[in-house]
């Protein structure tokens, strides 16, 4: 089986962690402001077919938007998106340096590692991550995304201010534990997700 130096491309030294933390924190920031309306009205149509009385009309994903823009404001698409912001850093974080961190102790005595550390590496850092922040970060998200107050009316208060108070609550009310539910699923998801790192990195060091 092919293998690699955990070194960087032409024998350079890895990015630094601060490197990996902009670079990555960066592009999450850039992904949550982009996708995070998606994953509202996502979550909504989830909700939404929880709740329909039988025999009434599905709404679409145009249709769930649009409902939500009406009544709620467009600021209503971004709901939940404290969460994702003040977990992005943190997460950036445990992912970069779990996965070094593997990386380097399943690599051989020489400083290599073969393509099957690395696909485990990505997948034990993804597990990492997701116990660590993304599980407790959804939960928060997902209560947010939820509420249907208007954003426009100061009157209309919702049961969860924003990500510090829903944390605040969940804990309070229904235990630390409650911050976990899922995470067995989520952890399956970010694992394979970052086990994908594998295919990455032999992509780079054939390319180099």
């Amino acid at each position: 089986m092919a293998s690699k130096s955990v070194q960087g491309p032409g024998g350079k030294k890895p990015a630094s962690v601060a490197t990996n933390l902009i670079a990555g924190g960066g592009a999450g920031m850039m992904e949550a402001l982009v996708c995070h309306p998606l994953d509202t009205i996502k979550v909504r149509m989830q909700l939404s077919r929880r709740a329909r009385a039988p025999g009434a009309k599905k709404r679409g994903f145009l249709t769930t938007g649009a409902e939500i823009v009406k009544r709620e404001t467009p600021l209503g698409l971004y709901k939940g998106l404290g969460a994702v912001l003040t977990g992005i850093v943190p997460k950036m974080a445990i992912r970069f340096t779990s996965y070094e961190w593997y990386k380097q102790l399943l690599a051989g005595q020489d400083g290599k590692i073969t393509n099957k550390g690395t696909f485990f590496a990505g997948l034990a850092a993804g597990v990492t991550e997701a116990v660590a922040v993304v599980t407790p970060m959804e939960v928060v998200k997902i209560r947010l995304q939820a509420q249907h107050h208007s954003m426009a009316d100061p009157l209309d208060i919702p049961k969860y201010r924003n990500a510090a108070h829903a944390l605040y609550l969940v804990t309070t009310e229904e235990g630390v534990g409650a911050l976990w539910r899922g995470v067995s699923l989520t952890a399956l998801r970010q694992g394979s997700n970052q086990a994908g790192t594998d295919d990455m990195d032999v992509g780079r060091a054939r390319r180099g």
